[in-house]
């Protein structure tokens, strides 16, 4: 099987670009199980991003929260939220992902009145489920979307159509809220964590500790604890570990480096301990997963 992998710079910001220059629109259609770990690591970005749970359930990590997407159900994210997608048994989730100016160009009184209090609110989510007659709209704008962006004739005015149009019903029925007080926390709590998240993608490969971690961003180690645990959901050490194995998994993937050398280089200091690590987080030993590779290559 091949593995995926989802690339991002030292604030967790997702660096492929979506769409085109002159159309930020792009539609995937990810199998989740096939990603690392089985799950598209925390990233974030600028676009909106609708999500749809054709096969399967998705966990969805959108800041601090976590929603279970269940088969039939969507999600919109709003621009410049952190999130992180997972599967227990394995899901199937299209979903399209599009500049907010694709809708009005910024500046405009359209941009200004429609699109720019959504993305200042305080709301980083909102799921569509067939239950809410509104919802159940959007549903009803979206599935058509997929089927035809699954064909090989595509127009960008149809797209655009569609989009406006479940733009008009979410705003028309959608509660959203105005942005809460404690916003300026926010944005240090989060300046705080991408701050020790670029620490430990800098030095990885040497001995780090938990005081390490948290010196980066001048705080208490209780203090990054809390703020990892309540940002990605892992303690700061196990961002380190999973990072570590990602980063092992490239290795095996491009270099013929034996699984002892890889480990030295990813900062496992034992290679007994490394193994057992990544059939946990692979559910395959180092060599099976580079057996893996090769054969599907």
């Amino acid at each position: 099987m091949q593995f995926y992998r989802i690339d991002t710079d030292d604030t967790l910001r997702e660096t492929v670009q979506h769409g085109s220059d002159d159309f930020h629109f792009a539609y995937y259609v990810d199998d989740i199980w096939k990603y690392d770990f089985h799950y598209i690591d925390w990233h974030w970005h600028y676009e909106f991003e609708i999500v749809t749970a054709t096969s399967g359930s998705v966990i969805c990590l959108i800041g601090t929260e976590e929603v279970i997407l269940e088969e039939g159900n969507s999600l919109l994210i709003n621009s410049g939220v952190m999130h992180r997608f997972e599967t227990r048994d394995g899901a199937i989730m299209p979903n399209i992902v599009f500049y907010p100016s694709l809708l009005a160009p910024e500046g405009t009184r359209i941009y200004e009145k429609y699109i720019r209090p959504f993305i200042e609110s305080s709301l980083t989510y909102q799921v569509f489920t067939p239950e809410v007659p509104w919802q159940e709209q959007i549903l009803q704008i979206l599935y058509p979307l997929y089927r035809y962006l699954d064909g090989s004739e595509i127009s960008e005015f149809y797209i655009l159509k569609q989009l406006l149009q479940l733009w008009d019903v979410l705003l028309k029925h959608a509660k959203i809220p105005t942005p809460i007080a404690s916003e300026k926390d926010s944005v240090s709590r989060q300046y705080k964590i991408q701050t020790m998240i670029q620490f430990i993608h800098d030095h990885y490969q040497e001995e780090l500790s938990l005081a390490d971690i948290a010196s980066a961003a001048t705080i208490s180690k209780s203090s990054a604890l809390q703020l990892f645990k309540k940002g990605i959901h892992v303690s700061p050490v196990e961002y380190l570990i999973q990072y570590r194995l990602s980063m092992a998994a490239i290795l095996l993937r491009t270099t013929k480096q034996p699984v002892s050398v890889i480990a030295q280089n990813t900062g496992f200091q034992d290679s007994s301990y490394f193994c057992r690590k990544f059939k946990k987080f692979y559910q395959m030993r180092p060599g099976e997963y580079r057996q893996s590779k090769d054969s599907s290559a």
